[in-house]
């Protein structure tokens, strides 16, 4: 059954949008971590101090021929106390890590989505919903796989390079040196490829989405592009954009190719020096053999962490690459918000609606409609009626503040309707359109969504109503049976009954129609109108009708053309008027 959002979850607050806010609940955990990968890099280098301890004390042994076990057994007994406590701060390192960054992501997905219910419908029309899904799938995932693989490993590596080059300077600051020297010049490549990448990592991102909505706008319309033969068309598209995608990652692939041997090759010049120096020392005697085994074994140890720095600056880039999308997703702004403290819209309404002066456009100094004054009553039923592209659909769109007018004011029941909470706005109004969404689920589940604290008594009660319950019931499993996607296995029009009981459920004041039986043959129509009938008695309905014969019987019809209101009256008074309602009328006679 669907949950309602706790208080905490509405209460989300998405301003000043950091990701490290998302780490800052598991700090604790987090500095545990950073604890055991401290701990593990420390004896990783406390290793190659016992390690050298074991060469010289064979090496003096040999030379004054002592043939003492007991430094060798104490040496021999450290090192196993070492590899145990070792162990236990590499499961510490691993599993806090993992739970912070598993955790993390979990909470960034639910801001993620939270946040995109949040936004408004100018926001969906701008954006496709493959390049949000790629955002908040994709993205996500990749963040997450760096986090988990990347930035642990990352950290590791670097923590281990530091005690490393430490103990190296303890051990011989000459030999340090050398190495030290060529640092200059990795640190400058990688920086250099780092920028390359992470650019390269954002475009394959990009390239990624693209594909998604290509993939996304050829499934959800299989059947137009099967009427109209454009599977090759649609294939090449994919093609297209696949290609692209295999462009990015392969110059994505040369400049990572490059980067680690490159760094390597530097690397190794380094350590060339070290064993030339070092052996030099040793013929001196004024360094020991075992010092300079442990020192280049370590230093060998150290290139390790450099590679993998290099390895790893693939993932980083892709991660920093992600980060960038989802934060500029996340910093995006709903264009509909709330005044401080809105008033909450009565349950018990009455739902007058008044629209004064109201104008309206998609886009700046293009207005889809025009000086709009139209009074609704309570119980009223009102009909918008007019050519495709008059405004209708944008004209009840504004009621429900999907949109917000450019100028002018709604009221419902005396209230500016932006002075009035969203959700008790919405919670009053119910909006049947003309192409049902249902969701995959049980058709039960599908109707309570209208009120999720009903009864399955209210349930039926509602699909009653609406015409529903003789179908369901004959189905095999009834109110549970499972729908896929979009009511796929049911007619037009059993998925619009099914959408009419759950408008009945919800019991709303003002009640919006938008075309809800222009796509029914004739028999499905009567039974949707009986349904809609029910659904209609005693609320404010506004009613969007491109079949006139539908709505003969409105308490007003309003005509709209162009943006603007040219005609209101009743259905007779309109025809008898002989203007643009009844030219309309009568040209739709005549198509029949």
């Amino acid at each position: 059954m669907p949950q309602e959002p706790s208080r905490r979850e509405r209460g989300l607050d998405l301003r000043n949008i950091d990701l490290l806010r998302f780490i800052r609940p598991y700090k604790t955990r987090l500095v545990a971590g950073i604890g055991a990968t401290i701990s593990h890099s420390l004896v990783t280098v406390f290793f190659f101090k016992l390690f050298k301890d074991f060469l010289d004390t064979m090496i003096d042994s040999i030379a004054t021929s002592r043939h003492s076990l007991r430094p060798l057994t104490l040496i021999s007994l450290t090192l196993v106390g070492m590899f145990l406590f070792k162990g236990i701060a590499y499961y510490g390192q691993r599993y806090l890590t993992t739970y912070v960054a598993q955790r993390t992501m979990k909470d960034l997905r639910e801001a993620l989505y939270r946040h995109l219910q949040s936004m408004s419908m100018e926001f969906f029309d701008k954006n496709k919903v493959g390049q949000i899904m790629s955002r908040t799938v994709n993205d996500v995932a990749i963040l997450e796989g760096a986090i988990v693989s990347g930035a642990i490993n990352v950290f590791y590596n670097l923590i281990t390079l530091v005690v490393g080059m430490g103990y190296l300077l303890y051990l011989n600051p000459k030999l340090t040196v050398l190495i030290l020297a060529v640092f200059p010049s990795i640190v400058y490549v990688y920086r250099k490829y780092s920028r390359r990448i992470r650019g390269m990592s954002r475009r394959i991102q990009e390239s990624v989405a693209d594909i998604n909505d290509v993939l996304h706008e050829g499934l959800v319309g299989i059947r137009i592009v099967k009427s109209f033969v454009r599977e090759d068309y649609e294939f090449n598209r994919f093609v297209r954009e696949n290609e692209a995608n295999f462009a990015a990652h392969r110059k994505n692939a040369q400049l990572t190719a490059t980067l680690s041997p490159m760094v390597e090759l530097l690397a190794s010049l380094g350590f060339t020096l070290v064993l030339w120096f070092g052996g030099y020392e040793v013929i001196r005697g004024t360094m020991t053999p075992g010092e300079l085994i442990a020192f280049f074994t370590l230093a060998l140890m150290i290139i390790n962490p450099l590679k993998a720095l290099s390895g790893l600056s693939h993932t980083v880039q892709n991660a920093l690459a992600a980060a960038d999308r989802i934060v500029d997703l996340l910093n995006q702004r709903p264009a509909i918000t709330e005044i401080a403290n809105p008033k909450e819209l009565p349950s018990d309404t009455p739902g007058r609606v008044e629209l004064r002066n109201v104008s309206f456009g998609y886009h700046p100094g293009e207005l889809v409609l025009r000086d709009i004054n139209l009074e609704i009553e309570p119980g009223e039923t009102v009909a918008l009626v007019g050519p495709s592209g008059a405004g209708k659909s944008t004209l009840a769109d504004l009621i429900p503040r999907f949109y917000e007018v450019t100028s002018g004011e709604i009221l419902v029941d005396g209230h500016d309707i932006k002075t009035l909470s969203l959700a008790s706005l919405r919670q009053a109004i119910a909006v049947v359109p003309q192409e049902t969404v249902l969701f995959a689920g049980s058709i039960y589940d599908n109707i309570l969504y209208g009120n999720l604290g009903a009864d399955r008594e209210e349930v039926v009660a509602a699909a009653q109503a609406a015409n529903a319950h003789g179908f369901i019931s004959a189905l095999e499993h009834g109110y549970d049976t499972i729908i896929g996607e979009k009511g796929v296995g049911l007619s037009g029009g059993q998925r619009q009954r099914i959408a009419i009981a759950r408008a009945l459920l919800k019991n709303p004041r003002i009640l919006i129609l938008d075309e809800a039986t222009s796509a029914l043959d004739t028999q499905s129509e009567a039974l949707v109108q009986e349904a809609l009938e029910n659904l209609m008695r005693d609320r404010t309905t506004l009613v969007i009708a491109h079949r006139l014969s539908t709505i003969v019987e409105a308490d007003k019809i309003v005509v709209l053309d162009r943006g603007q209101i040219v005609e209101v009256g009743t259905h007779q008074e309109l025809l008898a008027k002989g203007g643009f309602y009844h030219r309309l009328y009568e040209g739709q006679w005549q198509e029949q």
